[in-house]
């Protein structure tokens, strides 16, 4: 069973350990995945060994609160921002009568002035500091909860400003103690530095917080993009449901703007469909009766009704969103150093506050320093306590899941949809890519070019290529309709991967397939073959009668994606079914050099096994049924969106747009969001070393007291780390996807003949005859694409290509016996 959780209290990555830690320590879980960046835990679990209950109480056990995100049926106000108005407030009052009296001279009334009432100076502080210790008291409960089980950020600002607020107490009760103040305990007050550690850290992790929301906006657009209501059709009357409520089989009604709620065919009408929300192309697609539909895309003009084949988590969209959120919730290997460095990063700076602590008390104590000013266990508690509060671990357990989230969020954005981390971080290492030829550098639609057989044969042949749905078969199939031939029926149909189809009529049996299921000696086609067309011989009863070429035109964009992947050091291979002569040719004219030919689906995995066994990283990508092993065998399977179920699921990365340029834009994309890990990783690392370095004293020392760092600089240090970090994972969102130049041309083209709208008002439509009538006018007219006239609204709606007048429609309507308004 699988469950998300949400996760609350979550401050860095030192709390992200500790919640997996105390998941993976009960019985019976399978995988725990604890996201730092939406405060959001995925637990896959065994149910007879461990219930939700179990890991509820394991969680709060570690000091955190956590529910399932379907009990937030009150959202709480978030008191963060207000908490944190009112501290800057208290804390400028403060800094007024600490610094600003002790420095500056600020007027203050007589009570809490620092000259004529020590007393009073330092009580006024400690009023003030109070409230912000309790706005912010947060840091405490969780930060001392966990300090013994496992220190986290929250342990070190805790000890830090409590170290701070303890010594400034004692110096309180030595001034109430002994008024006069003889040993000046009154310049040497810490309620400031207490307060601006809490309120300088809780003001970075609210900017920080500002910058994690941008990391989700592509996902939040995702989200927006999901149908909420279905109009469904019953007993002729049309009524809005919620789209949950929507059932396989159902009939739906689609109108002009609304969006598409589930997967299907439609039944009835047509019209122009934006699809962009699937395959990101805005170019509309005209669709009639039989074609199919996918959620989330928007009927630009026309009527639709369609029957509802995937409802819920089935339909196209909901598993795009599922991947991504998969994706951004996952992680990727390069992490696992982070998180090793991270558990152990907070008990190693409390190590070194003690030892900044014993060696700056020792050093003052017996040297004497003219330049130091205050007492040794002043300079020493001064510079552990900066050393606490300066290092941050947040930064580190930030830079990978912010990259991962901002990354898969782009990528989705541009039809490139990343199943986990591990995949986008595998994918920028790729060395040899292997397409599968038919429908993936080819437009897997070919044509007949050359046919050999008289028509009657051709009849029986297209009587059993109508058998198959294999692109060759329909290709065949549509060649025999066009010349309005007919089919008979066959028995004993068989198929023989990788070789072609057999059935008998008339008890003769028929061979239509490659020369290899041939088996016998044929006249050799070279000439078609060097075109690049695909021979299918016929034979009856093993006599070869003749022959049928065909061509599949290689897709716009191929040849140039092929040569980027060339550029980048990639070795591209092609494999197809097809004889060696005719693989050459294609492969030729795309400027592969490596191509294997006549290979059988089942013999696709052994050679992506192969290269695998030759040290290379391998890359597969395909879009049919027969590619499906190989998908599954190589490092990274790449699915064409427009290809099969099968083949999707079996794949890392599936292309929406259908564009082999996207190949080249996922590894792109893979090896920026490394080096944006990397960057973050190494700001981090370089970063925490640097400010400690600072906060030890030792620079102090060496400047002669030139160089101080004081706690509150090390709270504000420490709040730009996390910010950095997040900073530079957003930049991400800078990539830019290669777009092919000729599919941009197609695109301009097709924009340019954009399908357009006329809605028109017409009169005298009593039944569907006259229904009919009024749509067979309108796309009598050259440029109309449809026509959909509606008895209910006494209107039809046409969408046309090119240059068409209103007025040009009316007349033909009015020609048909109806009035036009």
């Amino acid at each position: 069973m699988k469950k998300k959780f949400n996760v609350g209290g979550m401050t860095c990555a030192a709390c992200q350990s500790h919640v997996e830690k105390a998941i993976k320590a009960l019985d019976g879980i399978e995988n725990v995945n604890v996201n730092l960046l939406q405060n959001t835990m995925d637990v896959t679990f065994d149910e007879a060994k461990c219930t939700i209950t179990n890991i509820e109480d394991a969680v709060k056990k570690a000091g955190y609160s956590i529910m399932l995100p379907k009990e937030e049926k009150k959202k709480i106000e978030d008191h963060s921002l207000r908490d944190l108005i009112l501290s800057i407030i208290f804390l400028i009052i403060l800094m007024y009568f600490s610094m600003g009296v002790m420095m500056w001279d600020f007027p203050a009334p007589p009570i809490f002035d620092m000259h004529e009432s020590k007393m009073g100076f330092a009580l006024i502080q400690f009023l003030l500091v109070l409230p912000i210790l309790f706005m912010n008291r947060g840091y405490f409960i969780r930060g001392y909860k966990k300090l013994f089980k496992g220190p986290t950020m929250d342990s070190l600002i805790a000890v830090g400003a409590t170290a701070s607020m303890a010594y400034s107490i004692y110096a309180l009760f030595s001034i109430a103690y002994d008024p006069s103040d003889s040993k000046m305990l009154h310049m040497s007050l810490y309620f400031e530095a207490a307060g601006m550690i809490l309120v300088f850290v809780s003001l970075g992790k609210y900017l920080e917080n500002l910058s994690k929301r941008k990391t989700t906006k592509s996902l939040e657009a995702l989200y927006a993009l999901a149908p909420k209501n279905a109009s469904i059709l019953k007993d002729n009357t049309i009524k809005a449901i919620p789209l949950e409520e929507v059932k396989v089989h159902d009939i739906l009604v689609v109108k002009k703007g609304d969006l598409v709620p589930v997967d299907g065919k439609i039944i009835k009408g047509e019209g122009s469909m934006n699809q962009a929300n699937i395959t990101g192309e805005s170019i509309p697609v005209y669709k009639k009766v039989g074609d199919y539909l996918y959620s989330s895309t928007i009927l630009e003009s026309g009527y639709i009704e369609m029957e509802a084949e995937k409802v819920g988590i089935d339909t196209s969209f909901s598993k795009i969103i599922s991947l991504v959120e998969e994706a951004a919730n996952s992680k990727a290997p390069i992490s696992k150093l982070a998180d090793k460095i991270s558990s152990i990063f907070v008990p190693t700076i409390f190590m070194i506050s003690i030892l900044v602590f014993i060696g700056n008390f020792l050093f003052v104590y017996f040297n004497q320093p003219p330049y130091v000013t205050t007492s040794a266990f002043e300079v020493a508690l001064n510079y552990a306590i900066t050393v606490i509060v300066i290092a941050c671990p947040c930064a580190l357990g930030l830079a990978t899941p912010v990259a991962i989230m901002v990354s898969t969020g782009k990528g989705a954005q541009e039809g490139l949809i990343i199943k986990n981390a591990e995949i986008l971080e595998r994918t920028g290492k790729i060395s040899t890519v292997v397409f599968d030829k038919t429908g993936t550098i080819t437009k897997g639609r070919p044509e007949v070019t050359d046919i050999t057989i008289d028509d009657a044969t051709l009849e029986i042949v297209y009587s059993i290529e109508a058998l198959s749905n294999h692109p060759l078969s329909i290709a065949i199939e549509e060649y025999a309709k066009k010349k309005g031939l007919n089919k008979h029926t066959i028995s004993n149909y068989k198929a023989i991967d990788g070789m072609g189809i057999i059935g008998t009529y008339d008890r003769n049996e028929y061979y239509i397939g490659n020369k290899k299921g041939a088996g016998l000696e044929i006249e050799d086609y070279r000439n078609l073959e060097d075109e690049g067309k695909t021979i299918l011989y016929v034979l009856r009863n093993h006599e070869f009668l003749g022959i049928i070429a065909l061509r599949d035109e290689i897709k716009t964009g191929s040849k140039d994606a092929i040569q980027e992947l060339k550029n980048m050091g990639i070795e591209v291979i092609m494999l197809t079914g097809d004889n060696k002569r005719t693989a050459i040719a294609i492969s030729k004219s795309l400027g592969i050099e490596n191509c294997i030919s006549e290979v059988l689906p089942m013999d696709k995995a052994s050679i992506i096994k192969d290269l695998k066994r030759n040290g290379k990283l391998v890359s597969m990508v395909g879009d049919g049924v027969n590619d499906t092993i190989a998908l599954a065998t190589s490092d990274l399977g790449i699915a064409i969106g427009a290809g099969s179920d099968a083949a999707e699921e079996s794949s890392d990365i599936v292309l929406v747009r259908n564009d082999l340029m996207d190949v080249v834009n996922a590894i792109r994309l893979s090896k920026r969001t490394l080096n944006t890990i990397k960057l973050g990783l190494f700001w981090a690392f370089f970063y925490n070393l640097i400010c400690v370095l600072f906060a030890s004293g030792i620079l102090y020392h060496l400047t002669n007291g030139r160089f101080i760092m004081k706690p509150e600089y090390g709270s504000i240090a420490m709040s730009i780390s996390s910010v950095c970090v997040v900073l530079n994972a957003l930049s991400i969102n800078f990539f830019k996807v290669k777009r092919n130049k000729d599919l941009v041309i197609e695109s301009q083209e097709k924009e340019e003949n954009k399908m357009a709208t006329f809605v028109i008002g017409v009169d005298g439509m009593m039944c569907k005859h006259c229904k009919a009538h009024v749509e067979e006018a309108c796309k009598n007219v050259s440029g109309v694409e449809s026509a959909v006239a509606s008895l209910e609204d006494k209107n039809v709606t046409v969408t046309y290509t090119g240059d068409v007048k209103e007025e040009t429609l009316k007349n033909v309507i009015k020609e048909a016996g109806y009035d036009p308004r």
